[in-house]
C-alpha cells in the first residue's frame, strides 16, 4: 500500500512544478487566500488593540532592569533569564529597552509584526498540508482566534520568545513535509535552520525534534506501527541524525549554563493534579473557543477558570469530534494520536522542570506553557478534517452512518448543520474569552504605580535622597529579590530616583507610588540603664546593646538615632557585617544597610574623646511614615 502523503519517485511536488497551466493558476484569483489575509489582518489588530490596553508586569520589569545594566557582550546573551538560555531574546530586549524604555508601542508593535508572520506561516503551511478549499480557513481560523496564545500576543516577554518558537516550528514543519514529498537536500538543511533558530528563543523548541518524528510517523506512513517507525527512520534517517546532533549539542551548552535548581514533582497526586489542569481546564476548553472565565492574577496575565459546565461540555464535543472524524476519515485517528503526543511531551516536560516551584499549583492553568501546542492543533484538527493534500485513495472521505443512529440524522445536510452550530459556538466563545481577558489585562498596577512616582519626582524638591526598598507584589512580586528593589524597578523610567545609603532625613515610596518619609519597622534595641542617656558610648570601648528579639540573616536598615558630644566615625556591627558612618554634634538620626545576624548591636567610636548617647535603634525594613 502506498504511503499516505507520499509523492511518486520523479514526480515534483504539485505547488514546486512549472509550466503555462501553474503559471496560470497562480494568476487567477485566490478568493480562499484573500479571505485568510483578511482573517490574519482582524486577528493581529484586534489583539494589538488588547495588548495596548496592557503594560508591563513581573517578569518584563525584571529583564528590562537587568538589559540597561548589560553590556551587549557573550556574557549577556549566552546567559540564563528564568533558567533559560535565550540569545535572541536577550538581544532583542537589550535593543527594545535601549529604544523604547517604559513606552508601550514600540512593544505592541513587535508582537503585531510576529503575530501577522506566524499567521501567515501557518496559512501556508495549511495550504501546502491539507487538501484545497474552504475548509483551510477552519483550521487557520483555530489557530489565529484560539485563547491559548492571548499571552503571546499581549505580554511582551511571553511573545518575544514564543512568537519566534511558534515560527519555527510551523516552518520546520512545511520544511519537514517538503523533505518528505521531494527528498531535496535544501529542505533538509532549512528543517536545520529553523530548529536552530527555535533555540536561539527558547529551549522549548528542542520539542520540534520529535514532533517532526511523530508527524512523520503518523501522517506519512502506513501499516503496523512497529513497521511504520522502521520505515520512517530508514527511509529519513538523515534529516533523524541532523536533528539528534543539533539537539544533542544544544542540551550539552545548556547544561554548562549558570542555573537554580529544576524544581521537582514533591507528590503523584501533584503530578495529576497538574495533568489535569493541563488537558482537561486549559487545553480541550481552550481548543474549543474557552476557558471563557478566568482568575485575575496581579499585573501578570489572568489564569484559566473555565465554568465547570462549558468544560464537560467541551470534552463532550471534542470527543464526539475524535469519533466522527475517524469513522469518516481514516488519517483522523493518526492525526489525533500526534495532537495527544505531542499534547503528552509537553506534559511531561512541565512536571520535569516546573512542579516543585512555588508557581507549581498553577503552571497548569497558564495559556503560555501550551501556546506550542495551538499550531499542532490547527494542523490536527485540518488533517482529521479535510486529509492530506497528496493522500492516496486509502485516505478518501467515507460518508459511514454512525451506529445507534437513524439514518436520516446521519443526512450530509444535518451533518453540515450540526458542524456549522459547533463553529457558531466555538467562534462566539473565542470572542467572549478574548473580550473577558482584555478586561482582565488592563488592570495594571504597575503602570500605575510608576506614573504616580514620576510626577511626585518630577515635583520633588532638589537633594532628595531615597533608600532603598521593594515595589509592592503586586507589581513586581518578593520572589524576584532583589529584582523587585525600586532601584532596579525605575532604571528604565524617565526620571530616577537617587538613592543613597547613608542619609539624615530619606524618603520612599509607598505602596501608590507617593514619595512619604521613611520609617524603619523591625526590631528596636532594649533600653538602655543610663539616666538621661539610655545606653552610653564613648571612646576606646565597644558597647554592645542588645536587640529585644535575634534577626536573622538579611539585608536590613537601620535607623540610628544619637546624641554626640562631637563629630566623629563611629562602627556598628550586626553579627559578621559592620558599617562604618560618620556622625556630627547634637542630636541627629541616620538611615544606613547591614546585613547581618544577631541578639545584638555593637557601637564603637572610632575617634578619640567622643561620647554619644541613643536610645533608638531599630534593625528592619523600610516601610513609608504615615
Amino acid at each position: 500500500m502506498p504511503e499516505a502523503g507520499a509523492v511518486a519517485p520523479g514526480k515534483p511536488a504539485a505547488s514546486e512544478s512549472g509550466g503555462p497551466k501553474t503559471f496560470v493558476r497562480r494568476f487567477r484569483p485566490d478568493r480562499v487566500g484573500a479571505v485568510a489575509i483578511a482573517l490574519i489582518v482582524v486577528s493581529v489588530a484586534w489583539r494589538a488593540g488588547l495588548a495596548a490596553r496592557g503594560w508591563f508586569s513581573q517578569d518584563e520589569f525584571v529583564l528590562a532592569a537587568q538589559a540597561l545594566d548589560a553590556r551587549l557582550d557573550a556574557d549577556f546573551l549566552l546567559g540564563t533569564f528564568n533558567n533559560h538560555p535565550t540569545p535572541g531574546g536577550l538581544l532583542i530586549a537589550w535593543l527594545m529597552v535601549r529604544l523604547a524604555g517604559f513606552a508601550s508601542w514600540p512593544w505592541v508593535l513587535m508582537l503585531a509584526v510576529g503575530q501577522a508572520v506566524v499567521g501567515i506561516a501557518v496559512y501556508r503551511l495549511l495550504r501546502d498540508l491539507l487538501r484545497p478549499g474552504w475548509g483551510l480557513l477552519v483550521p487557520l481560523a483555530l489557530f489565529l482566534f484560539s485563547p491559548l496564545t492571548l499571552e503571546v500576543s499581549s505580554l511582551w516577554l511571553v511573545g518575544l520568545l514564543l512568537l519566534p518558537v511558534q515560527l519555527a516550528l510551523v516552518l520546520a514543519v512545511r520544511a519537514q513535509v517538503w523533505y518528505v514529498r521531494t527528498g531535496r537536500r535544501r529542505h533538509l538543511v532549512m528543517v536545520a535552520l529553523w530548529l536552530l533558530f527555535g533555540l536561539l528563543f527558547d529551549p522549548k523548541a528542542l520539542l520540534i525534534a520529535p514532533l517532526l518524528f511523530l508527524l512523520t510517523l503518523f501522517l506519512f506512513t502506513a501499516g503496523s506501527p512497529w513497521r511504520s517507525v522502521v520505515r520512517v527512520v530508514r527511509r529519513y534517517w538523515p534529516v533523524w541524525l541532523l536533528l539528534t546532533v543539533l539537539s544533542g549539542a544544544y542540551l550539552a551548552f545548556y547544561l554548562t549554563r549558570p542555573a537554580r535548581a529544576l524544581d521537582q514533582v514533591t507528590s503523584a497526586g501533584q503530578a495529576f493534579t497538574f495533568l489535569g489542569d493541563l488537558v482537561g481546564a486549559t487545553v480541550v476548553p481552550g481548543l474549543l473557543g474557552g476557558p471563557w472565565r478566568w482568575t485575575y492574577a496581579g499585573d501578570g496575565p489572568p489564569l484559566v477558570d473555565p465554568y465547570s459546565v462549558a468544560m464537560w461540555l467541551s470534552w463532550l464535543v471534542l470527543a464526539a469530534l475524535v469519533v466522527v472524524t475517524v469513522r469518516r476519515r481514516r488519517s483522523a485517528a493518526r492525526a489525533w494520536l500526534l495532537l495527544a503526543c505531542y499534547l503528552g511531551l509537553v506534559a511531561v516536560l512541565f512536571a520535569a522542570t516546573r512542579l516543585g516551584g512555588v508557581l507549581g499549583p498553577m503552571v497548569g492553568t497558564v495559556p503560555r506553557f501550551v501556546a506550542d501546542v495551538v499550531p499542532v492543533a490547527a494542523i490536527c484538527v485540518g488533517v482529521a478534517l479535510f486529509g492530506l493534500r497528496d493522500a492516496g485513495e486509502q485516505d478518501r472521505y467515507v460518508p459511514r452512518p454512525l451506529p445507534g443512529i437513524p439514518r436520516v440524522l446521519n443526512s450530509i445536510a444535518v451533518g453540515r448543520a450540526a458542524i456549522t452550530a459547533v463553529l457558531v459556538a466555538v467562534g462566539l466563545g473565542a470572542v467572549w474569552s478574548t473580550v473577558t481577558f482584555g478586561d482582565n489585562w488592563s488592570t495594571k498596577y504597575g503602570r500605575e504605580y510608576l506614573a504616580t512616582a514620576q510626577a511626585e519626582l518630577a515635583a520633588a524638591p532638589a537633594g532628595t535622597v531615597f533608600l532603598d526598598a521593594t515595589v509592592p507584589d503586586r507589581v513586581v512580586s518578593g520572589y524576584f529579590w532583589p529584582d523587585n528593589l525600586q532601584s532596579y524597578f525605575f532604571r528604565p523610567a524617565e526620571h530616577q530616583p537617587e538613592f543613597v545609603e547613608v542619609a539624615e532625613l530619606p524618603v520612599t515610596f509607598d505602596a501608590e507610588g507617593r514619595i512619604r518619609p521613611v520609617r524603619i519597622e523591625g526590631v528596636p534595641v532594649l533600653p538602655g540603664q543610663v539616666s538621661d542617656c539610655g545606653h552610653l558610648v564613648e571612646s576606646g570601648r565597644t558597647t554592645r546593646i542588645p536587640l529585644a528579639a535575634p534577626v536573622e540573616e538579611w539585608p536590613y536598615v537601620v535607623e540610628f538615632g544619637y546624641l554626640s558630644s562631637g563629630d566623629a566615625t563611629v562602627t556598628l556591627r550586626l553579627g559578621e557585617d559592620t558599617r562604618e558612618i560618620a556622625v556630627r554634634s547634637g542630636l541627629n538620626q541616620l538611615f544606613f544597610p547591614l546585613h547581618g545576624a544577631g541578639d545584638a548591636i555593637e557601637v564603637t567610636i572610632n575617634t578619640p574623646d567622643i561620647s554619644l548617647c541613643t536610645r533608638l535603634i531599630t534593625v528592619g525594613r523600610v516601610v513609608p511614615a504615615s
